[in-house]
C-alpha cells in the first residue's frame, strides 16, 4: 500500500487570477504595460507608508536593482545574515559589492542587530536584513545602526509581504524592500518580484534600470503619434509582465485572509510538537506571513528525518543550509563556520513542513506523528 501523500505546497490560484489573466491576454499589452502599473499602484496602496511599487522579473534581480540605484558597487562592503536563500547574497556579489557575514539570534534566525553594528567598517554601505521565514527582523534596531553610520538599508521580504513588526510592514523603515512572487511564495505570478521604496526618484531610476535604462516604455510611446525614446543609463531586462501582473491583482484582496489560514495550521502544528521534546520551535517576532513553517531538530538527527517523512510521502525542505557553509562561499570566501556558529548550528538543524491554506487537521497530525517516531526521545 502506497503512503499518504501530504504535500509541502499546494498552491491557492483560482478562477479570479484566471479570468483576471484572460482579460489581460484579450487586450493589446502582454509584458510591461498598464496591469504592472495597476498593480503597482495597488501593491503600493496595500502596504501603506508612502511606499511606492516597482515591479521586477524576480526577488533576487530586484535586490540588485535596488542597489543599483542607490549606487552600491565595487570596493563597498554590505552586511547580510546567513541563515537565507543565497539570492540574498548573490545579489551583493553581482553588484560588484562584498558580502560580510554576521550571525543570527538563535532563538527566531533573523539577524542579530548588535553584531551588524559591530560588523561597520569605512568601506560598509549597506546592510540586507532578511524577513525569515515570514517574519520580520527588527527593523526599528537596524534602521538605528544604518543612521548612526550612514548606511542604506535594504530588506529581503521574499517570504511575504503580509509580515508586521509593531506598525511597521516591509519598507516602512528600509530604503527599499524586495518581495517574491515565485511559485510557492504567499502571493506568486510563477516568478517574478517587486521593489517597494519611498524615494520617487530612486524608484523612477528603478524602472528605467529594469526596461533598459530606457526613457520611455512601451506603453508610455503607445497610442499617438510615434515618441523618440533615448537610453540614459545601462540597464537590464528586467521587467514584471503584464500577465504577472493580471495573475497577482486579485490575490491583493486574499492576504490577510490566506495568511490567516496558515497562521491556524501553524497554531496547531505548534500545539502538536509541543509534547515533542525532541523538536525545538522558532520564535515569532511580530505578525509573521508563516510563508514557511520551520522547526529546529538535533543535527545528528536532521537526515534520517528528512528521509524518514520522504518515505512517508510527507514533503518536507531544509530552509536554510547556512549560506556560508555552501561550496561556493567556502571556496570564495573560507570557512566561516566558526566565526557564525549560531547560523552553522541552525542551518544543520532546520527542517520546513507542509504549509499551505488547504492543509487539514488530520494531514498535520500525520506530519507530527511521523516525527515523534523518528525522533522520539533524542
Amino acid at each position: 500500500m502506497s503512503p499518504r501523500r501530504v504535500d509541502f505546497y499546494r498552491h491557492s490560484v483560482g478562477e479570479s487570477e484566471l479570468a483576471s489573466v484572460r482579460e489581460t491576454v484579450s487586450s493589446l499589452f502582454l509584458t510591461l504595460g498598464p496591469r504592472v502599473a495597476e498593480f503597482e499602484k495597488r501593491l503600493g496602496q496595500e502596504v501603506g507608508g508612502n511606499v511606492e511599487a516597482v515591479g521586477v522579473s524576480s526577488c533576487t534581480v530586484g535586490l540588485f536593482l535596488a542597489m543599483r540605484a542607490f549606487d552600491i558597487g565595487p570596493g563597498d562592503e554590505v552586511i547580510t545574515t546567513p541563515m537565507t536563500f543565497a539570492a540574498s547574497s548573490n545579489a551583493v556579489i553581482h553588484a560588484g559589492a562584498h558580502p560580510v557575514f554576521v550571525d543570527i539570534d538563535p532563538a527566531t534566525g533573523l539577524i542579530d542587530p548588535a553584531l551588524v553594528e559591530k560588523a561597520v567598517t569605512e568601506r560598509t554601505k549597506a546592510i540586507v536584513a532578511v524577513h525569515l521565514y515570514g517574519q520580520m527582523a527588527d527593523v526599528t534596531a537596524l534602521r538605528a545602526v544604518a543612521d548612526r553610520h550612514g548606511l542604506r538599508l535594504f530588506e529581503d521580504a521574499a517570504h511575504g509581504v503580509e509580515a508586521r513588526r509593531g506598525a511597521d510592514r516591509p519598507g516602512h523603515q528600509g530604503d527599499a524592500a524586495v518581495l517574491s512572487f515565485y511559485a510557492t511564495k504567499t502571493m506568486t505570478s510563477g516568478d517574478g518580484g517587486a521593489v517597494l521604496l519611498k524615494d520617487p526618484d530612486r524608484a523612477a531610476r528603478l524602472r528605467m534600470l529594469r526596461n533598459h535604462g530606457m526613457s520611455k516604455d512601451a506603453a508610455a510611446r503607445h497610442g499617438g503619434q510615434y515618441q523618440h525614446w533615448d537610453m540614459l543609463e545601462l540597464g537590464y531586462k528586467a521587467a514584471l509582465t503584464d500577465i504577472q501582473a493580471a495573475f497577482l491583482i486579485p490575490q491583493l484582496d486574499k492576504l490577510e485572509h490566506r495568511r490567516m489560514m496558515r497562521q491556524r495550521i501553524v497554531d496547531r502544528y505548534e500545539e502538536r510538537l509541543a509534547d515533542v521534546p525532541a523538536v525545538t520551535l522558532v520564535e515569532r517576532s511580530g505578525t509573521s506571513a508563516h510563508h514557511l513553517f520551520a522547526v529546529l531538530v538535533p543535527a545528528k538527527k536532521r537526515d534520517s528525518l528528512l528521509q524518514t517523512l520522504g518515505e512517508r510521502g510527507i514533503g518536507c525542505a531544509v530552509n536554510y543550509r547556512a549560506v556560508h557553509t555552501l561550496r561556493y562561499y567556502r571556496e570564495r570566501f573560507g570557512d566561516q563556520s566558526a566565526e557564525l556558529p549560531e547560523a552553522t548550528s541552525f542551518g544543520m538543524r532546520t527542517v520546513s513542513l507542509p504549509l499551505w491554506p488547504g492543509l487539514q487537521d488530520d494531514d498535520i497530525d500525520y506530519v507530527v506523528a511521523a516525527i515523534d517516531q523518528e525522533l522520539g526521545s533524542s
